[in-house]
């Protein structure tokens, strides 16, 4: 699977990412302690247990990477420039371990390149939904991507 140039996406453009993704407590563990997050709701199930989730809490920042991760095949590999930036990043649903998330994206805005003649920006709303195809985590990813010609 090869990422689109800038000229080859139209605003409303829509991928539904073939590949999914069931989360493990292995993701979670070694996520949690390779970004230093020592917090309880991740590691320590007797603490999760407590918690108004009552069983541990997959870290957010895994869910959002694992968004973005799902959406590179088909949107910017082999096309990018550079991320511009995420925005508008949110997870209005918990993800526990075991959870099955697929995701959607959509070309929200184009346009043109002023200090790249050869390149656009692209802005994506992608969206990590789970089993349940309730959405879990959403954010705004501002690429700069090469013009195909």
């Amino acid at each position: 699977m090869a990422g689109r140039f800038f000229d080859q996406w139209n605003v409303g453009d829509r991928i539904e990412h073939d590949i999914r993704r069931t989360v493990t407590e292995t993701d979670n563990l070694l996520f949690s302690t390779m970004t230093h997050n020592p917090q309880p709701l991740h590691l320590d199930v007797e603490a999760a247990k407590e918690s108004g989730f009552g069983q541990i809490l997959v870290n957010s920042t895994f869910t959002f990477a694992l968004l973005v991760g799902l959406s590179v095949g088909d949107t910017t590999l082999g096309t990018l420039v550079a991320n511009l930036g995420f925005d508008k990043v949110v997870t209005p649903k918990p993800v526990f371990i075991g959870d099955t998330l697929r995701a959607v994206s959509e070309v929200k805005e184009l346009r043109e390149s002023k200090s790249r003649p050869h390149a656009g920006i692209v802005t994506f709303t992608h969206e990590l939904l789970n089993q349940r195809d309730e959405v879990v985590c959403r954010c705004e990813r501002s690429a700069l991507l090469h013009k195909s010609e």
